[in-house]
């Protein structure tokens, strides 16, 4: 029996429901293996009073310290968050705050290795955990803990240290394993372990059923991500701005939501660009099933949940040439990978919705993509990371 301790600081809660809902996702998924055992361990990033009363954070305070979220075990222990120092502090912080409530775990649940799910602030802290109750530790590359905390000079050298004092570590694509050994990191450490998608969640559906159950008709774009500058969803704005039969609705939330509504109001596409705020991940699947291409126009991503789900659901992409774009679109009938352009994406999506491809021939381009699949690959993993630390001599 593999013991795991799955340490996220990106875990779905009652406050936040999509919330790092591809954690989410693979974690159940390996918890359904006989031959698994795990406890879920989601910190959760306060500030210090007065600053931890400010509704941001009011709402993380009142989550229980631990859970039954999903037929699984979840502790919520809070770590300190200073403000104004830029993150730098986090991995002590969060090293410090869990070394109490790992020890109070271990007592009754001796974990064979700590899977961390994200580079920064998780893996730095896991490996100092690591190091203290003498298991070994994996870290997950998922893309902008890769791409963008490295920015930051201070930050950057907290994780490539890290990743270079793992046992493992595990990429979301073949590109971002590249940039990780860029970076400094083993290579020979670095599986490319790819995310799965529920293939019976999401499928192909009669299309116009789909739109007319949602209310729409003539063609839809679809755009699934948070409402933040890397997403890019000014682009595909300005793209259907200039498609007049085109609707575009973007399902996300984030604080570009004031200057999409600004660019949606000065474009006058109100009557066809809706911001949709954070969807219910339940009612992605119908709206993915409706629309005609789904759009995203990421500066940076690992491999993105968003393009496999709609893949899935007979949904091509449109997509630029980041992180593991060509791992997922193999073919013209799942998509195109294009320039991060309105006009690229306005003649992508203007080629798809001439010659629409056949839902199933797009969703063949998913169905390597399981989370059986993902959940095996894993166990493999994480169990030789165990077997090379027991059969190291002490």
């Amino acid at each position: 029996m593999l013991r795991v301790l799955i340490l996220s600081t990106l875990f779905p809660d009652a406050s936040r429901p999509n919330f790092g809902i591809f954690v989410e996702r693979q974690t159940l998924s390996l918890a359904t293996r006989d031959d698994v055992e795990l406890r879920i361990v989601a910190p959760l990033g306060v500030p210090p009073w007065p600053l931890s009363a400010h509704p941001r954070y009011a709402a993380l305070n009142a989550l229980p310290d631990h859970e039954q979220w999903k037929g699984v075990r979840v502790d919520r222990p809070k770590f300190l968050n200073l403000p104004g120092t830029g993150g730098r502090f986090h991995g002590a912080m969060l090293a410090r705050a869990l070394t109490p409530l790992l020890e109070r775990i271990r007592r009754d649940f001796p974990f064979d290795v700590i899977s961390a799910e994200f580079f920064f602030p998780d893996g730095v802290a896991a490996v100092a955990l690591g190091r203290r109750f003498g298991v070994p530790v994996s870290i997950k590359a998922r893309g902008s803990d890769i791409h963008q905390w490295t920015r930051k000079p201070g930050i950057a050298r907290q994780i490539v240290a890290a990743g270079q004092a793992a046992d493992g570590l595990l990429s979301v694509s073949l590109p971002l394993r590249d940039d990780m050994i860029a970076l400094g990191m083993p290579g020979e450490r670095i599986e490319c372990i790819v995310t799965g998608v529920d293939l019976a969640r999401f499928a192909p559906r009669d299309r116009a059923e789909a739109k007319a159950a949602l209310g729409v008709s003539g063609p839809l774009v679809l755009s699934v991500g948070a409402l933040i500058p890397l997403k890019g969803h000014d682009i595909v704005i300005d793209a259907v701005a200039k498609m007049p039969e085109v609707h575009l609705w973007i399902a996300g939330e984030g604080p570009e939501r004031a200057h999409l509504t600004a660019q949606i109001a000065a474009l006058g596409l109100g009557d066809r660009v809706r911001l949709l705020g954070p969807v219910p991940h339940d009612d992605v699947p119908k709206m993915l099933a409706a629309a005609d291409a789904m759009a995203l126009a990421s500066s940076s991503e690992g491999l993105a949940n968003a393009w496999l789900e709609a893949l899935a659901s007979g949904t091509p992409v449109v997509i630029p040439d980041i992180g593991g774009a060509r791992q997922v679109v193999t073919s013209q009938a799942a998509g195109r990978i294009i320039p991060r352009t309105p006009e690229a994406f306005r003649n992508a999506i203007g080629a798809l919705l001439a010659d629409p491809p056949a839902p199933t021939d797009v969703r063949t381009a998913a169905e390597p993509f399981t989370w059986a699949a993902n959940s095996m690959r894993l166990h493999g993993f994480l169990q030789r990371l165990v077997s090379a630390r027991e059969d190291t001599p002490a």
